[in-house]
């Protein structure tokens, strides 16, 4: 009877349309919203993306948030082809996601040059002492969001304070 169950579920999982793309599949780069969102074309599908375990600073959060956008755009441009590795869907239809580009992390490159912060609140299933580590070598390096001391106002609490 388990047996049985089992082989009815996986035959039905078989048939419903997948809702990420598999970790192995590259994606072609389309467009880059801000610094820590890129739409993405999967064969036939446009996906939009939201990094996962970052949150970069808000386009307002002038000039912070047009140089995260910079620095994404500079790590995968239009064009480039990247792998994702998706960790959940968000309430807006997005794939949260740790995107990659040649082997190397580009959230985590995000954070290691100042242009984005550790998202503690959605860290879950993130290496959280890497990014942790990284967050800690930026802030002490004084770049990016760290220049100023304390770093700026954080993307959730200027979203909160806009509201």
């Amino acid at each position: 009877m388990a047996r049985r169950i089992t082989l009815l579920a996986l035959a039905v999982a078989a048939l419903l349309p997948s809702a990420a793309v598999p970790q192995t599949q590259p994606v072609t780069v389309l467009s880059i919203g801000d610094g820590d969102t890129l739409r993405v074309q999967d064969s036939d599908r446009t996906i939009t993306v939201r990094l996962a375990c970052i949150d970069a600073p808000e386009m307002a959060q002038s000039p912070w948030g047009q140089q995260a956008r910079q620095q994404l755009q500079a790590m995968v441009p239009v064009g480039s082809a990247v792998q994702l590795r998706i960790k959940a869907s968000d309430r807006y239809g997005r794939q949260v996601a740790e995107v990659s580009r040649s082997g190397s992390n580009v959230n985590q490159a995000l954070v290691t040059r100042g242009a984005a912060f550790v998202y503690w609140q959605t860290i879950a299933g993130c290496d959280r002492q890497t990014y942790g580590r990284l967050e800690t070598e930026a802030r002490l390096r004084g770049v990016g969001v760290w220049s100023r001391p304390g770093g700026i106002t954080r993307p959730w609490d200027f979203r909160h304070g806009r509201r």
